[in-house]
């Protein structure tokens, strides 16, 4: 409903283990008639990676990407049976299609970027995915030599 919406987190540093983030947390109650989904189709693509005005960045970034973002930038989260949602920006992400693993990240580009600092930042935060897949496989790895070991020594 109008003027419910108020800020309870404005510009919090969250620290992570390759970047940091500025987190602000918005809340507010819906008109009556609307629900979750509404509140979905009007937030996302989040205006943090399409760019602004929104609609014309998102044109332009169709003109000027030669693939599909995927999930990266979508929303990822739960819509429970009660109508509570809880959703996040996918700003890091990693997709496995044919045995390959394909991470996705990004950097906020504005008018006065540095073009090889945003390309590091970008690297940065993809590190912490590769990070993660790689110690997953490691893990597997791990488990599939024990199982061998386990299996030669007869039960």
């Amino acid at each position: 409903l109008t003027g419910t919406v108020k800020v309870t987190d404005n510009m919090t540093i969250e620290r992570y283990s390759h970047v940091m983030h500025i987190v602000s947390n918005v809340e507010g109650q819906l008109k009556p008639g609307m629900d979750a989904i509404d509140v979905l189709k009007a937030t996302f693509t989040a205006g943090t990676v399409s760019g602004a005005p929104k609609v014309r960045a998102m044109e332009i970034i169709e003109e000027l990407e030669p693939s599909k973002r995927g999930i990266y930038a979508g929303a990822v989260g739960y819509l429970g049976f009660n109508g509570d949602m809880d959703v996040a920006i996918a700003i890091r992400t990693a997709v496995i299609k044919d045995n390959k693993l394909y991470v996705q990240a990004g950097a906020g580009i504005v008018a006065d970027s540095v073009p090889q600092s945003e390309w590091d930042e970008t690297q940065n935060k993809a590190k912490a995915v590769i990070r993660a897949a790689e110690l997953v496989q490691a893990g597997l790895d791990n488990q599939a030599a024990n199982i061998q070991t386990h299996a030669g020594k007869g039960a």
